[in-house]
């Protein structure tokens, strides 16, 4: 790779960029809400059930510069959700800094399993049992995601709560191609356990992005 565009990528001024798309949030506390989602590619934490294993190989998602990514952020949303992927393999504090100096909020979704790098209005953390979260992450998050694929991720989810602060918002959310089984399940988990909230992949429903 020419050494001018390495350079580029290693400060974050160029992204892997996957796919960017304003659409309507359907996870999570901010379900509902209209936001930009910017997809990076590249992720090495291996999940089976991972609706965009596409993202994984960075290679396949060209270097595009951050800047015209933000230019299509401004033509659309005052929030954006950068996701992936795992974003965190990758610099945001280029595009998290610029994006913030128009006044755009920032979203991040990640598994936590890299270093913590940009400045966040929200950092949803969504553990995976394939690649843990690094400690520091923890203490940062505003929302901990918690898919569940069977009756043992309960107790990891439980595991995983207990690592973040205090008015972290949890959720636990039924992996797609399991939902019909899990739901069930999570609805009676949260009735008995309250301080956790069910997060419904709600764009699959409705059909969007």
């Amino acid at each position: 790779m020419d050494k001018n565009l390495q350079k580029l990528i290693d400060n974050g001024e160029m992204l892997p960029l996957m796919e960017e798309f304003y659409t309507i949030q359907g996870e999570g506390f901010h379900t509902g809400k209209a936001a930009y989602f910017i997809r990076i590619g590249g992720c090495d934490v291996g999940c089976h059930w991972c609706d965009v294993k596409e993202s994984w190989n960075a290679d396949l998602h060209p270097a595009t510069n951050a800047l015209n990514i933000i230019e299509n952020v401004k033509k659309y949303a005052n929030t954006v959700v950068i996701t992936g992927g795992e974003p965190l393999m990758w610099n945001m504090n280029f595009i998290t800094k610029e994006l913030k100096n128009q006044n755009i909020k920032v979203h991040v979704e990640t598994s936590g399993a890299y270093p913590l790098s940009g400045n966040w209005d929200w950092i949803c953390l969504s553990p995976k049992k394939t690649k843990l979260p690094l400690s520091d992450i923890y203490q940062k998050a505003d929302e901990l995601k918690t898919i569940i694929y069977n009756k043992n991720d309960f107790k990891f989810a439980e595991d995983q709560a207990s690592k973040v602060k205090e008015n972290c918002e949890l959720y636990l959310q039924p992996e797609w191609s399991n939902r019909d089984k899990m739901t069930p399940l999570i609805v009676d988990y949260v009735m008995q356990n309250p301080q956790w909230k069910i997060s419904l992949q709600t764009h699959k429903y409705l059909n969007i992005p």
